[in-house]
């Protein structure tokens, strides 16, 4: 019985493995700086509620009246890059973005990225420019 040709078998076997590999890797990748994005998006919604509790707050406020001068931002750029450095990295280049809206019962305080895009374009634009907020009620 004559023996089969066995060159070349490792290199195509890894080309078969390695797409899914890498397709696999760059998705966790991917995935990962959305997660460290959007935890640090509502890590300065919440500093900039905070903010906002502590500057605008008042006893006529707390009575229940809507607090519609108190849509300013009230965190500093030195106190946002403390809340959420990874978003103000320079190599990362985000520029987040922090707004206040008042509602009928309450401020919304919305952190929002619209700079930041997935590496892979697979996930189409669902995932572009992520926010997180947190609504402070009166």
């Amino acid at each position: 019985m004559r023996k089969l040709d066995q060159r070349g078998v490792a290199a195509l076997e890894f080309c078969i493995v390695a797409v899914p590999l890498f397709t696999l890797i760059f998705a966790i990748i991917d995935f990962g700086r959305y997660a460290i994005t959007m935890q640090s998006l509502r890590a300065l919604a919440d500093a900039g509620a905070r903010a906002n509790i502590i500057q605008c707050y008042t006893p006529a406020v707390i009575a229940g009246t809507s607090p519609s001068a108190c849509t300013t931002d009230y965190l500093s750029d030195t106190q946002k890059q403390a809340a959420a450095p990874f978003l103000y990295n320079s190599s990362v280049g985000l520029s987040p973005t922090v707004t206040t809206t008042a509602g009928a019962s309450a401020l919304t305080v919305t952190a929002s990225s619209p700079n930041f895009q997935m590496m892979m374009s697979v996930w189409g634009t669902s995932f572009n420019a992520p926010s997180a907020s947190t609504q402070i009620p009166f």
